[in-house]
């Protein structure tokens, strides 16, 4: 056989994942080898004889680390290793073992998240020592991120790196977490926050474009952030949507019969080629820039307190109380899980009852958007 050609990273960029994870040599440097996972992740790791036993060391992820930083960290690792040195931890290798051997592990829902902080991460402190970072280099990390993100982005930060360090400190005697208490961001955010029908009128009359009928959405079915926006056109069936069920989800609301104003948002969104998406982002992607897109559209709103996506879950929540539907379909809808013997043994799918709650809660947000048909409905009455 030929030898392989040369490995650029643009041909690392063509490495396909496969059923199982692999690895894939290096020709210009022996011991070297691009790590593919089954969800496409690329890592560099390098495989060194020590004392007859084969080491296999990772080096950092791919994007940070180009095919020509990675050879040469591996030539300093095989050098260290062979002068009987005992190498640092670089971050990079801690994050590929956390993210390897705790978040897909576990297989954690969060991992596209976890992946976007870490990557900031990474990027921040590339070819860095992990137990070098410390309190003043995390900080300044999610100062950057604060002032372009928000302070909710830049807490999630934090507690992903907590995560990260805690894991680490777990199995090294002599690391101890730089986090402590204070470095959160922001303020706590309100659990209770229910928008009044003033604000609900001054946001529906803002939500315009594609997040804005996301914004509509979710009030209208009181789904949860990614559920909505992981809805794709093949889930939806004559305005019956059905949400897909994930590994590790303990529940959701399963097949919604939405109501007709929610059909009609959902039909007016473009189909882009390829993309399976109904809030369709770039390449086959959904939207997700949540904090941007927020903030504009934060930016049109006047007189209307601070508030989140997952607001609306709870205002849609409070509003089918309010339209007369019972707690058990109203929960039904939200997707919780009834819990106990009878959750066990009550079966039902509530198909015909979450249709009407829905219903319900549509009527009701257009009459509060129509003030003044609602006031001649009661005078009438």
């Amino acid at each position: 056989m030929g030898r392989r050609r040369k490995l650029t990273d643009e041909g690392i960029e063509k490495l396909e994942s496969k059923r199982k994870r692999y690895t894939y040599p290096d020709p210009e440097m022996p011991g070297l080898y691009i790590r593919v996972t089954p969800a496409g992740h690329k890592s560099f790791v390098v495989v060194v004889m020590d004392h007859g036993k084969q080491r296999w060391l990772t080096i950092g992820n791919f994007g940070p680390y180009n095919i020509e930083q990675a050879r040469k960290r591996a030539s300093e690792l095989i050098r260290a290793i062979k002068e009987g040195r005992t190498e640092p931890d670089s971050f990079e290798a801690v994050a590929t073992k956390w993210r390897e051997l705790h978040c897909e592990a576990r297989k954690l829902r969060s991992i596209s998240e976890i992946d976007r902080f870490l990557k900031r991460m990474t990027d921040a402190w590339n070819g860095r020592e992990f137990a070098s970072i410390g309190r003043g280099d995390i900080a300044k990390l999610l100062d950057k991120i604060e002032s372009k993100n928000g302070p909710r982005q830049a807490t999630y930060c934090l507690q992903v790196f907590s995560s990260l360090a805690n894991w680490y400190a777990a199995r090294d005697d002599n690391y101890r977490s730089p986090i402590v208490k204070g470095m959160r961001r922001g303020s706590p955010t309100r659990r209770d926050r229910v928008l009044n029908d003033d604000e609900l009128r001054a946001v529906w009359a803002a939500a315009d474009g594609q997040f804005g009928a996301f914004v509509k959405l979710a009030l209208l079915t009181a789904q949860r952030r990614d559920k909505i926006a992981s809805m794709k056109w093949e889930d939806l069936d004559n305005g019956v949507w059905t949400i897909e069920t994930e590994e590790r989800e303990k529940g959701n609301a399963g097949e919604l019969v939405l109501p007709e104003i929610a059909v009609d948002i959902i039909k007016a969104q473009p189909r882009f080629g390829s993309n399976p998406y109904v809030f369709a982002g770039r390449g086959d992607t959904h939207i997700n820039a949540w904090s941007q897109s927020k903030r504009e559209f934060d930016a049109k709103l006047k007189d209307v307190e601070p508030w989140t996506l997952h607001d609306l879950r709870r205002t849609a929540r409070t509003l089918m109380t309010r339209a007369g539907v019972s707690d058990r379909v109203a929960e039904q809808v939200l997707g919780h899980v009834i819990g106990g013997v009878e959750g066990i043994y009550n079966q039902h799918e509530y198909r015909e009852e979450k249709a009407h709650a829905l219903r319900a809660l549509a009527g009701l947000i257009e009459n509060i958007l129509r003030p003044e048909a609602a006031n001649i409905r009661r005078l009438r009455g």
